[in-house]
């Protein structure tokens, strides 16, 4: 079953972090070029830059963000993100995070730290569908 589905990427990037090394990434692993992002330049606490790149993909773009997410991600991954539905949803949205650095390196990994946060929503009108729905998502590229 085809899935309404939109996506939200949001990166912050710090002043020691290369900008054009994440937009490479995210053109060469996942199909974002760097026109799909807003980019906020804002200072941080110690008064450092700080960038934040905002995505977001609705349609045929999100379908196509969704498959090549989860060709990247291991079996396993997928399989603990479908056990974690419930705690990672929230109001129709699947939270998730994937390792930044791992990005850069080719590799897509669930991860709480150097993070890539990535909120997948779908309307769900009755909650005890959640589970269900959310893990057909899931499973639509394996």
């Amino acid at each position: 079953m085809m899935y309404r589905i939109e996506i939200t990427v949001d990166v912050i990037v710090h002043a020691t972090e290369d900008i054009v090394k994440i937009f490479q990434s995210f053109e060469a692993y996942l199909n974002l070029k760097e026109s799909d992002f807003v980019i906020n330049k804002v200072t941080g606490h110690f008064e450092n830059p700080i960038i934040i790149l905002n995505a977001k993909m609705v349609k045929k773009q999100a379908h196509d963000f969704m498959r090549k997410l989860l060709g990247l991600l291991s079996t396993k991954q997928i399989n603990q993100l479908v056990e974690e539905i419930e705690e990672r949803t929230e109001d129709s949205r699947f939270h998730m995070r994937v390792d930044k650095q791992e990005l850069i390196k080719g590799n897509l990994v669930v991860s709480e730290k150097e993070t890539i946060k990535i909120k997948i929503y779908t309307p769900i009108y009755n909650k005890k569908e959640t589970v269900k729905i959310f893990t057909e998502i899931f499973h639509i590229a394996t």
